[in-house]
């Protein structure tokens, strides 16, 4: 998954930003203790997405332990694998308000934690807590600070660190899908979750080696309310009253107060007041109103300047919609993750559906995704770089091949057959890596950022629902046949349409500058911990 950013960032200046401790950053290194944090960022990636991966194989021990149906079971693994999208961003949030290497440790304990709570679940209920809510925003939290960090280290060979730390995902799942099953047949399901909850509080230790790059601390000097509010921001121009004009208007408003009050019954306590009032220094109440205003005119700005971002954010929403191949992308990604993810999670169970002699393992078939993904996703990416390759015509031939794939499955009776159309269907999702170049050749760089988050979120409702959606099929025909036609449609129909957008104006949208609304409307991630 890490991969499906490589461009997004190797396409993005090194950002020098302050905290709130106004630090400021070096210059990226490009090396150094900068390939420590890849090598950690690869381990947390390995660590935290091996078991979410490889959920499959906790699958049929959960169907078997609480007897739920296989719609309500895969709920958890489908959680579990789509919070951390749905959630980027609060993650991204996060990472920028206290850094990558807290939210790293933190995340570090969530993962551990829900891992380990979810050997006492006493209901699938629980589970959807615990495994999937859980461990999927720690998993979701992680990617973003991996991310981030390795984005601060590198410049120039940004792109190959975080190729290399893209593998740490896939790897995980080609080791982790054969350790689950081993512990399992050792320890039992809870004890395999036990085990791999203490090996997750190992990303603690990647985490604390995320040190943040920073030189020194540069305190600012002291503005006032209204300074903090750069000018830009000042976004309806209309003529704003002086101080001197906003202190008559406050004086005004005492003295016609103090008329309106000045009855007999209260003469004496006027009498008090004007006495007290005739003691304090008139500088210090002049400071004060000042301070009042200063204080009114910033919240108005702030509150204009929120609802200008707010209005310029959803009006490049609708300018990303109204390109057809965009729109096209979106129902693409939306349908091809409710179709691509099931077989990751429930290929074990179709072997089992199927009748296949476990003897007949030379390997699990969620391995066999996990490492082909591997190979996909560097393939995919070189092929990109090829300057004869069209990547959106890549992209869509990946998407009809896989719905093929999917197609194909009801007709797999051997392990042979199963394990061909696993590392097929691997190979394919390693599509991931090209995702981006897709997205910025649609789009263009300067709305790349907005248009990534909105794909990225209904990727994660697709991965939420995917998996149900094929169990119910089961749960009502008794068979995956029907199961994984419906995948393969939707994949296919994904394509498809992808497919008639870009034929007629692929060169119209690749070619057409568009300007981006002031103020627009992006995430930007620091580490500042």
């Amino acid at each position: 998954m890490l991969c499906s950013v490589w461009f997004l960032f190797t396409q993005v200046p090194p950002v020098h930003l302050h905290s709130s401790d106004k630090m400021v950053f070096r210059k990226p290194p490009d090396g150094g203790w900068g390939w420590v944090i890849v090598v950690v960022s690869f381990f947390t990636q390995f660590l935290c997405y091996g078991s979410p991966l490889a959920v499959g194989v906790l699958y049929l021990e959960w169907l078997d332990a609480f007897g739920e149906g296989k719609g309500k079971t895969a709920w958890v693994g489908s959680l579990a694998n789509g919070i951390g999208l749905l959630a980027s961003p609060v993650c991204s949030i996060c990472v920028s308000s206290f850094g990558a290497r807290p939210v790293a440790i933190f995340s570090g304990f969530m993962v551990a934690g829900g891992l380990m709570m979810s050997s006492f679940a006493p209901n699938i209920y629980f589970l959807y807590i615990s495994y999937g809510i859980v461990v999927g925003l720690g998993c979701g939290l992680l990617y973003t600070a991996t991310v981030t960090i390795t984005c601060h280290y590198f410049d120039k060979r940004r792109g190959l660190a975080l190729g290399l730390i893209s593998t740490g995902s896939s790897v995980g799942l080609f080791i982790y899908a054969a350790l689950q099953r081993e512990l399992i047949d050792l320890y039992g399901l809870d004890g395999c979750l036990l085990i791999v909850g203490a090996l997750s509080l190992n990303i603690l230790a990647c985490g604390s080696l995320m040190r943040p790059l920073e030189s020194s601390y540069s305190p600012p000097p002291e503005k006032t309310c209204v300074d903090k509010v750069p000018d830009q921001y000042f976004v309806y121009h209309e003529k704003e009253k002086t101080v001197e004009e906003n202190i008559s208007i406050l004086e005004k408003g005492y003295v016609d107060e103090k008329c309106a009050n000045n009855m007999p019954d209260y003469k004496q306590d006027s009498i008090l007041n004007k006495n007290v009032l005739s003691s304090i220094n008139v500088n210090e109440k002049d400071t004060y109103k000042k301070k009042v205003v200063e204080q009114t005119n910033f919240c108005k700005q702030l509150a204009k300047r929120k609802w200008q971002l707010y209005l310029n954010y959803w009006e490049e929403t609708v300018v990303l919609f109204k390109n057809k191949v965009f729109a096209a992308l979106f129902v693409a990604i939306l349908l091809f993750d409710i179709g691509v993810f099931p077989p990751s999670l429930l290929m074990e169970d179709v072997a089992r559906s199927a009748n296949i002699n476990e003897d007949d393992y030379r390997m699990p078939l969620i391995s066999i995704i996990g490492i082909m993904t591997a190979v996909g996703k560097l393939t995919l990416g070189t092929l990109a770089d090829f300057e004869w390759v069209n990547t959106l015509y890549l992209y869509v031939t990946t998407l009809l091949m896989t719905g093929v794939a999917l197609f194909a499955i009801p007709f797999a009776k051997s392990y042979l057959t199963l394990a061909m159309l696993s590392g097929i269907l691997g190979f394919l999702t390693g599509n991931w890596s090209i995702f981006p170049y897709v997205t910025t050749k649609t789009v263009g760089i300067e709305k790349l950022t907005h248009a990534y988050g909105i794909l990225m979120f209904f990727a994660g409702l697709g991965n939420s629902l995917g998996p149900p959606i094929v169990g119910w099929f089961y749960d009502w025909t008794q068979e995956y046949d029907t199961a994984f036609y419906f995948s393969g449609f939707c994949v296919l129909l994904g394509g498809f349409l992808l497919l008639l957008a870009a034929l007629p104006c692929w060169n119209a949208c690749t070619n057409q500058s568009s300007k981006l609304p002031p103020n627009t409307y992006s995430y930007k991630v620091a580490s500042s911990a």
